[in-house]
């Protein structure tokens, strides 16, 4: 469990390090916030075409719009069960504007990232081709909002839902970013039937030996038990062990910083950024805790 001085430590450090978006994040979920604070506060990141942009991905401090921060912006929406009708309205005009033509789906990042800081793994000299990553999450979102039904009725969005039926098609024993895009986008599907059948390969894929990192020990940049599995209704908790799961969660209590935030596993961009990302994380952090009953208050 963690105990009430460390919730109140992980308090102090959102309050003096993390922006405000994640400090109305916390706010929602763990005192009298509300979900108007957080959309006021997400707004923010959007641009006159309707895309995210503006840091909102800590590791790509590129001002104009992305795939990836207008993903993040949807999990927001998604976390906090309130999808903005003006943000949807917007993020659908931007992935419009950004669907790849030949093949349908969204490229992993534009190469406007470039001319501005970024982690070096958003380096691309192509933005002319569709990913994955986040194409997955980005469908699967916006087939579970409601605010703007049609949305998913309009030619760019059918175009993508075929781009990743067909990439799924010929995947073959896919990691971490190519699966949880591809489980977003199955689970929310409204075909049940053939997302069911999709899932059976997705299922094969997860019970493969170190796809799903069991070692609580280990380092680097690994995707363990509690990023699989982030809340106890998660998909993939289907795959681990309740010891498992006790065993994950004992861990991310002991990985606490003295200063009452997470860390995060991979280079930051910057100290600004890395304190972004911490922001973030510990919310995150507290958010896994709280949905697995680990959480003093």
């Amino acid at each position: 469990m963690l105990s009430v001085d460390s919730f109140n430590r992980a308090q102090r450090f959102i309050y003096e390090n993390a922006r405000l978006l994640d400090r109305r994040r916390f706010e929602y979920h763990f005192g009298q916030g509300s979900k108007a604070a957080v959309i006021m506060a997400l707004t923010g990141f959007q641009n006159e075409d309707g895309g995210l942009g503006q840091a909102l991905e800590p590791d790509i401090r590129c001002p104009h719009s992305q795939p990836v921060p207008t993903e993040v912006a949807l999990s927001i929406m998604h976390e906090i069960d309130e999808y903005d009708r003006e943000l949807i309205v917007g993020i659908g005009s931007y992935l419009k504007s950004v669907t790849v033509g030949d093949t349908g789906g969204f490229p992993l990042i534009q190469t406007s990232a470039n001319e501005y800081p970024h982690a070096p793994w958003w380096t691309v000299s192509d933005d002319r081709h569709a990913s994955i990553n986040p194409t997955g999450h980005i469908l699967g979102y916006l087939m579970k909002q409601h605010t703007v039904p049609d949305l998913i009725k309009e030619e760019w969005f059918q175009q993508a839902e075929q781009f990743m039926w067909n990439q799924l098609e010929a995947a073959d024993n896919e990691g971490y970013h190519s699966n949880i895009q591809y489980i977003s986008f199955l689970t929310a599907h409204p075909d049940k039937e053939r997302a069911e059948r999709a899932l059976q390969k997705v299922n094969e894929w997860l019970q493969q030996p170190g796809v799903i990192e069991r070692n609580t020990k280990a380092e680097g940049y690994v995707h363990k038990v509690l990023d699989w599995a982030p809340t106890h209704h998660s998909y993939c908790a289907q795959f681990v062990t309740e010891k498992e799961i006790e065993e994950h969660l004992q861990s991310l209590v002991e990985e606490q910083q003295e200063d009452g935030g997470w860390p995060i596993s991979w280079p930051a961009v910057s100290p600004a950024g890395e304190m972004e990302w911490r922001g973030y994380v510990t919310v995150n952090r507290l958010l896994t805790l709280k949905s697995y009953g680990w959480l003093q208050r």
